[in-house]
């Protein structure tokens, strides 16, 4: 149900974005010797900045941090299943009865750890990256400007399979070159 939601919702931004292009092309056909529509890649222009590298180093390292634990609680895990397997057939049914739940509780607890880690992890991500988008935002923000831009379009969705050469241009490069800027002046 909810990704036929997202499908539908996906389809009105599709047209949205179109019919904006489409009114901006009006007027494009107008002033031809002026560009409109910006594109860049988003995500290849982010790899570059320097700042992702210690964003990456410290998501590897509580990753690893994360792993590390969850390997120990299911060493523990195994270990204490390994014990109940092996006194099953000694142990009252009571004690087996009792045991085997602690080993249920145990497992779920584990479970909830992996998905509370997983959940963290990307909450951490995101938190970190925050900066990172805002910086690359603003520069975006001044090329466009600069270049008088009405719209910029990121290609990593594939959202725009194709964008016409003579309406638009490919900003990657003043983006990059804005960043350098924004870098030197911190």
């Amino acid at each position: 149900m909810k990704s036929q939601q997202k499908k539908q919702t996906d389809k009105r931004w599709a047209v949205l974005v179109a019919l904006f292009i489409a009114h901006c092309s009006l007027f494009i056909s107008g002033a031809s010797a002026q560009v409109f529509i910006g594109y860049l890649s988003h995500d290849s222009i982010l790899k570059t900045m320097p700042q992702l590298i210690i964003v990456e180093a410290e998501m590897d390292s509580l990753r690893q941090a994360y792993e590390k634990e969850m390997q120990q609680v299911e060493k523990d895990f195994n270990e204490k299943y390994e014990a109940f397997l092996e006194g099953r057939k000694d142990f009252p049914r009571t004690i087996m009865l009792k045991r085997q739940t602690e080993l249920q509780q145990l497992l779920e607890r584990n479970v909830k750890f992996k998905e509370q880690s997983r959940r963290e992890l990307a909450a951490l991500r995101r938190q970190k990256m925050a900066p990172l988008t805002a910086i690359l935002k603003e520069a975006i923000a001044t090329v466009a400007r600069q270049q008088r831009l009405v719209v910029v379009l990121n290609t990593d969705s594939n959202a725009c399979p194709f964008i016409e050469p003579e309406m638009s241009m490919d900003i990657t490069q003043e983006v990059l070159q804005q960043l350098s800027k924004q870098e030197g002046e911190e």
